[in-house]
């Protein structure tokens, strides 16, 4: 039976406790099996089936999620928002507004499918491009879903179907790769195959567990309430696919503009694959998040403020620790995952440059969502894509992978600084350096030892060890906030 949480009533110390009581079980979840599924099943097929295949995959792919918000319309935020502030009346419309997303995947399918013809698309692409569009839209589905439990705060609940679809991909995939079962020579199609049954299990899982809490839905088209709730969705929608259009368009121009795109969008692939792995955590901080800083931006702006400093000290400081990791060993860690790796480095250390304003984005994005200031995050997204594009068009035919690595990165920086400095403005955040010291004297701390042991073999361990000791030196993490946060975090019920 689950406990909904009165985070109203709970201080400042309290909500940080259960921030990150239910923010260390997502990531243990995480960890143990995301990893798997991405560099255990889905690098294991890039390396079965070749670069210039996986890369049309991977170009499909994101061409799929493009526009998938056509599927959601910001249906899904707007219900985790408004769930966490008023429970007893959004959950009632749980079988309309599911009647009204088969409606929007008429139109997304018809979209994606009329996109891809544009692009000059035919044949077998869009014979992969069919179940990849309803592969989005199961997978938006199961987000409609765990934002119902983000709203009424079962975050264990939500943590569990977060993980389920990769945890049966690496069960199904390991047997169709690993085994005695599997086929002489694989084809990507099959891999799709797998992802779609994986998906509609968890689906059907999370629409199990969901129907204990909300009344027993049926379908019903209701285009009034269809339109009443685009009116009040549709700002987090347009939000969605902007930011999906500079994040995700790489792969795409990349396949269609270079003169040998598919290996290209392959080789971007491989670095791009780590990042989405971290991306995916960084989420995790987004996704717990987002309902306790629409439900705290009501009552209390001090916590808020407090859980912005507590959860960015954590995010940025394990950040900056990767950022040396990945970019100073990239060809052993990337050695470790793929067969062919030469034309992979460049792009990869670029890619993951960006993750520390990915990393900014979760937190202060997340924020600006969470208070409804739609309209200037889609200002700052709409100067990220036209950024993007621009320097995609020049670079990606000289430089292929690289010239996208590059053009994310840039992206990714500039708004970030824009949505950060939005937040000093708007929540009068003290402007105060010593944040920024401290993390400035993290990356000088590693990159002089960086540069000192380069070609060690114990390098890796070395920077993890060394920029752990500088994060709590240097008072990123609080020693006795985390001992406090550890004794106290099973008391919150």
């Amino acid at each position: 039976m689950f406990t909904v949480l009165d985070l109203n009533s709970l201080s400042s110390n309290n909500m940080q406790r259960v921030f990150f009581s239910n923010l260390i079980l997502m990531v243990l979840l995480n960890l143990l099996v995301k990893p798997i599924a991405l560099f255990g099943i889905d690098a294991t097929v890039q390396n079965r089936v070749g670069p210039e295949s996986y890369g049309l995959y991977f170009s499909l792919l994101n061409l799929s999620v493009l526009f998938n918000t056509l599927l959601d319309l910001g249906i899904n935020n707007f219900t985790t928002k408004n769930l966490a502030q008023d429970p007893e009346k959004i959950k009632k419309y749980f079988g309309k507004v599911f009647s009204f997303r088969l409606v929007l995947f008429t139109v997304y399918s018809a979209f994606t499918f009329g996109l891809a013809l544009f692009l000059g698309y035919s044949g077998k692409p869009l014979y992969l491009l069919s179940f990849l569009i309803l592969n989005q839209f199961l997978v938006l589905s199961i987000a409609y879903l765990r934002s119902h439990f983000a709203g009424f705060h079962f975050f264990k609940t939500d943590a569990f179907i977060s993980i389920l679809d990769r945890f049966l991909l690496i069960l199904v995939g390991g047997i169709w790769l690993f085994t005695s079962l599997a086929p002489s020579q694989i084809k990507i199609e099959e891999f799709i195959w797998i992802q779609t049954f994986c998906y509609a299990t968890s689906l059907i899982v999370g629409l199990a567990l969901l129907l204990k809490h909300i009344e027993r839905p049926y379908l019903k088209w209701d285009f009034s309430f269809g339109m009443d709730l685009v009116k009040k969705s549709w700002p987090y929608a347009l939000l969605i696919v902007l930011m999906l259009l500079y994040t995700r368009i790489d792969g795409v121009m990349l396949e269609r503009i270079h003169p040998n795109g598919a290996y290209e969008a392959g080789v971007y692939a491989q670095g791009f694959r780590l990042l989405d792995a971290l991306f995916m955590f960084g989420m995790i901080f987004a996704g717990l998040l987002f309902p306790i800083f629409s439900r705290q931006l009501k009552t209390s702006l001090s916590v808020v403020l407090d859980l912005v400093k507590a959860s960015a000290n954590l995010l940025l400081g394990g950040t900056v620790i990767i950022i040396f990791v990945t970019v100073f060993n990239a060809e052993l860690i990337l050695g470790w995952i793929y067969v062919d790796i030469t034309d992979a480095i460049g792009p990869f250390q670029f890619l993951m440059l960006g993750f520390f304003p990915i990393g900014m984005n979760f937190i202060f994005g997340t924020l600006l969502t969470a208070n409804g200031d739609l309209k200037i995050l889609n200002s700052i997204s709409a100067i990220g894509i036209i950024a993007n594009i621009t320097i995609n068009l020049i670079l990606i035919p000289i430089y292929g992978a690289l010239g996208a690595a590059i053009a994310t990165f840039g992206t990714q920086g500039v708004t970030a600084i824009a949505q950060f400095l939005f937040c000093v403005y708007k929540f009068n955040i003290p402007k105060k350096a010593i944040g920024i010291l401290k993390l400035a004297g993290l990356a000088a701390g590693l990159f002089a030892l960086s540069i000192w042991l380069e070609n060690s073999s114990y390098l890796i361990l070395l920077q993890i060890i060394v920029g752990s000791i500088l994060i709590f030196g240097l008072s990123l993490i609080d020693v006795h906030a985390l001992k406090k946060l550890i004794l106290s975090s099973n008391k919150i019920k």
